[in-house]
């Protein structure tokens, strides 16, 4: 299959070349709201959640023997980057039947479920009801899991090997409601959770395919990774993840979520680390 499918709330683009070991997915570019958001916040300060267009730049990917899943739902009605266990209970009417384990991430309100677009505005006037948060994890968060986790999966069985690859971006600033606080960011971020979730050797290759480019990159500072890299990653049995984070400043207008002048350039660039990614993993599969 060379078309994308679409099915449960995202997008899943096959190899449209001959395989290679390589996962890529966008958790956070998706934009269909739905009906049932029930939110009070205005859709301008909703997209600010959004790493907007992130699916674009990766879109070669299939080109060169990987697939590319993106999520159609958005982050801030339920993030796929998040534990189930990462639940705000004084958001919800009722008792939550499962474990709840609030992370930092929830403390800043930006947990499974968002209740705030940081740095403070308010995404609710009324509390959820347990319905509806299992609704949105039964029809988005699981789906989306199930089909990152099968494509790993899947190359891992053919090859013996995978490398994942979770595309983000972030805001050029931080801000009060961030962990890094109002500071400026590198025009790249690769996040192994401190050489955790890949072989180091791979996140210098694509640092270095980067710098190459004639980008700034740092590592782990101030993301890390999340839950996608977490629970896909076991480097010891060849499962290697990694994420990286675009600054939204390289190719779009961060206040009314247009691409900017540099995007053809970096999506020119971005289809050039895939090349040099996927050529990584189809020497050493």
């Amino acid at each position: 299959m060379s078309a994308p499918s679409s099915e449960a709330n995202l997008r899943l683009v096959a190899p449209r070349a001959e395989p290679v070991p390589v996962v890529f997915d966008s958790p956070h570019s998706g934009k269909a709201y739905p009906a049932d958001f029930g939110s009070i916040a205005p859709m301008a300060v909703l997209r600010r959640s959004e790493d907007a267009f992130v699916d674009e730049l990766y879109s070669a990917a299939p080109d060169h023997g990987a697939p590319l899943i993106a999520a159609e739902f958005p982050r801030i009605y339920i993030d796929p980057n998040r534990d189930l266990v990462d639940l705000d209970p004084a958001m919800l009417d009722g008792p939550w039947a499962e474990p709840v384990v609030p992370s930092r991430k929830t403390e800043l309100g930006v947990g499974l479920i968002w209740r705030l677009m940081p740095p403070d505005a308010q995404i609710y006037d009324r509390l959820l009801s347990v319905a509806e948060v299992q609704r949105r994890i039964d029809t988005c968060w699981r789906p989306y899991h199930a089909a990152v986790a099968g494509a790993i999966d899947d190359a891992h069985g053919r090859f013996g090997e995978v490398w994942h690859i979770n595309c983000h971006s972030m805001p050029a600033m931080g801000n009060s409601g961030t962990e890094d606080g109002p500071v400026a960011r590198a025009e790249f971020v690769l996040g192994d959770r401190d050489g955790t979730t890949c072989d180091p050797a791979f996140t210098a290759f694509v640092a270095d395919q980067l710098r190459d480019l004639g980008y700034q990159v740092k590592l782990n500072e101030p993301y890390k990774g999340v839950e996608l890299v977490r629970r896909y990653s076991d480097p010891a049995k060849g499962r290697h993840s990694l994420q990286v984070e675009i600054n939204r400043k390289l190719y779009m207008d961060e206040e009314r979520i247009e691409r900017n002048g540099g995007f053809s350039t970096l999506k020119a660039n971005m289809d050039r680390l895939i090349a040099a990614i996927c050529a990584y993993a189809r020497d050493r599969a």
